[in-house]
């Protein structure tokens, strides 16, 4: 299980340098975002959740603390691809903090380096930016003083 782990991690790093190595192909541009869209499986009620984890901050699912520290999203022109680095422990009662996994998800290959977990499966949707903020509503227009123009009973 280890031996597999540890092949996946270094194919991973591999698949990351090879555009360092070969003088920055095309295609290699990527976009750091703030946050990353995970998926959460609770194996057993059988419940999938999806959640934005911001980069930098912690985010509960079940008994797991997620902590996402990057996330990178492929250019435009580029084949879509979502790789972030995430860190997951799990909380017990009376227990200390055990790390569960460490190391780079993918969206598109969700299994080259998945969280092993008898309760829960969580993998990498997509990265994303912030939402723009909609705009503000436009100030009620003044009515000029003077006399109504409503049509009055005569």
């Amino acid at each position: 299980m280890r031996l597999a782990r540890s092949l996946a991690t270094l194919c991973t790093l591999f698949a990351l340098m090879l555009p360092a190595v070969t003088g920055g192909a095309r295609g290699a541009e990527t976009t750091a975002e703030p946050i990353a869209v995970m998926q959460g499986l609770d194996k057993i009620t059988a419940r999938v959740s999806r959640f934005d984890a911001p980069i930098g901050r912690t985010v509960a699912f079940g008994t797991l603390s997620i902590m996402v520290r990057d996330c990178q999203k492929s250019a435009p022109e580029d084949q879509p691809e979502n790789a972030a680095f995430v860190e997951i422990y799990e909380n017990r009662p009376g227990e200390q903090r055990l790390r569960l996994f460490g190391g780079w998800m993918f969206s598109s290959s969700p299994a080259l380096s998945a969280l092993e977990h008898p309760v829960y499966d969580v993998n990498l949707l997509e990265c994303k930016g912030v939402a723009p903020s909609p705009p503000a509503p436009a100030p009620p227009s003044a009515k000029p003083p003077g006399r109504s123009r409503a049509k009055t009973a005569r």
